[in-house]
């Protein structure tokens, strides 16, 4: 004998507010953020209530600091120099780990707490030893050329004094600080175009040296910098010398080979005992790695890290946190504008033979 339920109220109605209920949780469901071109992006903004690029992290007792550039809309249109990049201050971000909450501290410092320092506050960097946290501030001192700074304070989040000159022997931009298992900290920095690099290629500047490289396609590419440390941390030890970029044949990369040479955003990391210098190709818009045996090099091209993210510029960092690594980088998801873009995370992977695997910014 078969039972049959008598349709009540509740039975008739059920479909109704099932069919109801699924079309009120598709009506509250933000539809995922797109480019302007219809891709998905592989990543979201770290923060959203400010415009921060350039993302340097380190891990600070057992927390993940992120000291980005702070941008600011000050009305400027873009140009090959960068004069749009009008940031005049550093805010520091902290998270407790990837994923989490991620908070956004108060000024750390304003250029006009620079004592040399006159305008653009650009790509920072950080670094801690024996109880002071360091922060490493390209800036344009008061004759428009650029400079690397320093100032200290006790917390990891500011507010930091800066030293009243910038470091002696430094120019041009994006000081990246790397301390080796011994102990020693090294200082990579530099860029070309409205970084000012090109300009010192004689050992002294010359403001008619050109706004973009040195223009000799079939000679070896204008060379990021890196300095030893002093160990006040406040000074380089040494004169800067070349970070020499080779090919696999062992000869320096070209002026001309875009897709490879050095432009800016420089960044070193150690793993299994080899050393990774990373960096952006610039007008390519590729994040890039090569590798060497020592601090110095010379360093092996090896390949791509990351392709090509939404707006222009592409400036990095890599960090390892409880035995999993992280790249940070940025893009004007938020904006579309090149000058206001939002940091980003994204984990990094290796191949067992060590190389990098591209990460592709947008899914698939």
């Amino acid at each position: 004998m078969t039972m049959r339920l008598r349709p009540t109220a509740l039975t008739a109605t059920l479909p109704f507010l099932l069919v109801a209920g699924l079309a009120l949780a598709q009506s509250t469901t933000k539809p995922e953020p797109r480019s302007p071109d219809g891709k998905r992006y592989l990543a979201q903004p770290l923060v959203t209530k400010i415009y921060v690029a350039d993302p340097s992290a380190h891990v600070f007792n057992g927390k993940i600091y992120v000291y980005p550039s702070h941008d600011v809309d000050a009305g400027i249109p873009d140009d090959d120099l960068g004069n749009q990049y009008a940031m005049h201050d550093y805010r520091v971000l902290s998270m407790d780990r990837p994923g989490g909450p991620v908070t956004i501290h108060p000024v750390a410092i304003d250029v006009k707490q620079i004592p040399w320092a006159s305008k653009q506050t650009w790509a920072p960097d950080a670094a801690y030893k024996n109880g002071t946290y360091y922060l490493y501030m390209p800036a344009r001192d008061k004759q428009g050329v650029f400079r690397i700074g320093v100032a200290t304070s006790k917390s990891p989040t500011g507010p930091f004094k800066a030293e009243a000159q910038p470091i002696r022997g430094s120019y041009s931009i994006d000081p990246a600080v790397f301390t080796d298992t011994t102990g020693e900290s090294y200082m990579y920095f530099g860029g070309i175009w409205g970084g000012q690099l090109q300009r010192w290629s004689k050992g002294s500047f010359d403001p008619n040296a050109g706004d973009t490289d040195l223009k000799q396609d079939d000679r070896p590419a204008l060379s990021p910098k890196v300095a030893r440390m002093s160990a006040d941390m406040k000074q380089f030890a040494e004169p800067p010398r070349d970070v020499q970029i080779v090919d696999e044949a062992g000869k320096p990369l070209l002026g001309g080979d875009h897709d490879r040479r050095f432009f800016e955003a420089a960044w070193m990391f150690k793993r299994a005992g080899k050393y990774y210098f990373t960096y952006s190709t610039g007008d390519t818009h590729f994040l890039a790695y090569a590798i060497g045996d020592n601090p110095y090099g010379p360093f092996r091209y090896t390949g791509h890290i990351l392709s090509p993210v939404q707006g222009w510029t592409s400036h990095h960092s890599i960090v390892q946190f409880q035995n999993r690594w992280w790249l940070f980088y940025h893009d004007t998801q938020l904006s579309n504008k090149n000058h206001l873009r939002s940091a980003k995370m994204t984990e990094l992977t290796f191949n067992p033979d060590g190389t990098i695997r591209l990460i592709d910014p947008f899914k698939k």
